[in-house]
């Protein structure tokens, strides 16, 4: 029930000692700011590296060739090792129910790009129909590379949309126009996108088996790529792409001839083992926001708990007065606590809104290396809110029932 002179007597207290009160309340207020803003700022470091990794299938895995670094076999250290369609396809072949995508890839090198009478300076890149999924771009105009155009060798070429920009203006559809490369005709059938931003969209793609051919390429290749099929979660997928990495450096290494220990011979680039590093090293920087924020929200309570043993002392003879007349220990205890939690509750809401306004304010601003629109959960934030009301009980309830049991005779004396 709704007692009217209990709020009343709150709230004569809180006017009588309005700036322990706003201390009191502050002290609580930032304790939740803090802790709501360290939450938010942990999670856009997980939007920051989400955004670091999405530039390529999660699931991706890269392999290039370098240089052996040891002697085995009676050959030398410094042979550089060169990747072949015969290494390309006994590897797909080999782990083929582990892989989703594939692609090999060849750099055109010393490769002309003229458009009209426009000299471009652009990359060239041999890469098979597959490649799209593997790189994670998607169409603007046209059409990728398809499986006709690799068995036919068709001189067709995809440009990104940053070519387009700088060599169409806008105007003009690039789709069935013609670019020379080292004098030979190219028709452009598509135009992509990439989400790694502009820099992923100054590249010329074109069929590998055309690359090779026209190119002088033979059957060289310098990398080859691929996606591994969908896991139950992330522990599987790291997992999963460990030792797909594993499987596939061993199966080079031997066709190679390369120490099994020689780690400059095969490279390879896994994002998921990459991702599993900068997760683990997040979830330990999130743990120690709630560490740091929980500490401050702490230092909080424990400041409400010592205001009220105050508002106990100095209401000692007050308390003895109702005592006297008949008051129930629990109707004590309950004026205590209302205070307790009212102050608590006010400056927890407080906090909450401050920290959750700034956060919507501000955080779709915040882009900077590994953090990106730092956010929080609302209900989370709430949670820690009502969180903070219990502890704030907790904390009043120690006070009050000391009050509650108090002697007449000692508080009626009390000065």
């Amino acid at each position: 029930m709704f007692d009217l002179e209990r709020w009343q007597e709150i709230f004569d207290t809180i006017r009588k000692n309005k700036l322990r009160t706003f201390l009191t309340g502050l002290s609580v207020a930032s304790g939740i700011f803090i802790l709501v803003i360290l939450l938010g700022f942990g999670q856009g470091m997980q939007n920051g590296v989400a955004k670091e990794f999405e530039q390529d299938a999660a699931t991706s895995v890269w392999i290039w060739p370098g240089v052996t670094s040891k002697q085995y076999k009676g050959l030398n250290p410094g042979r550089r090792i060169q990747l072949r369609n015969e290494h390309y396809n006994f590897a797909a072949a080999l782990l083929e129910d582990d892989i989703e995508n594939k692609s090999p890839r060849l750099f055109v090198r010393s490769v002309s790009v003229n458009y009209g009478k426009e000299a471009l300076a652009y990359r060239v890149q041999g890469v098979s129909s597959q490649f799209q999924f593997i790189e994670n771009v998607f169409m603007s105009e046209g059409r990728f590379i398809n499986h006709l155009d690799e068995t036919d060798k068709s001189k067709v070429a995809i440009i990104g949309n940053k070519i387009k920009r700088d060599v169409f203006k806008d105007t003009l559809s690039p789709v069935d126009q013609f670019l020379e490369l080292s004098g030979i005709p190219f028709k452009i059938v598509g135009v992509y996108g990439d989400v790694g931003g502009e820099r992923e969209e100054e590249q010329i793609f074109i069929p590998i088996s055309t690359a090779q051919q026209v190119f002088n390429g033979a059957d060289y290749i310098n990398n080859m790529s691929f996606t591994l099929p969908p896991a139950e979660n992330f522990d599987a997928a790291v997992a999963q792409s460990i030792k797909f990495s594993n499987d596939i450096t061993s199966y080079l290494k031997q066709a190679h001839t390369v120490a099994p220990d020689d780690t400059s011979a095969i490279q390879v680039f896994n994002p998921m083992e990459q991702a599993k590093r900068f997760y683990s090293l997040g979830l330990g920087i999130k743990f120690f926001f709630w560490f740091v924020g929980i500490c401050t929200i702490i230092a909080g309570v424990v400041g409400v708990s010592n205001i009220m043993l105050i508002v106990v002392k100095e209401r000692t003879r007050e308390i003895g007065i109702r005592k006297a007349l008949g008051a129930k220990p629990w109707s004590i205890i309950g004026m205590i606590l209302h205070e307790a939690i009212f102050v608590t509750t006010i400056a927890g809401f407080t906090g909450l809104i401050f920290s959750m306004g700034l956060l919507e304010i501000l955080g779709p601003r915040v882009e900077i290396d590994y953090i990106v629109n730092p956010s929080v959960n609302f209900n989370v934030a709430l949670t820690t809110v009502f969180v903070l009301i219990v502890a704030g009980t907790v904390a009043g309830f120690f006070p009050a029932w000391r009050a509650a049991r108090i002697h007449v005779i000692d508080a009626l004396k009390d000065e």
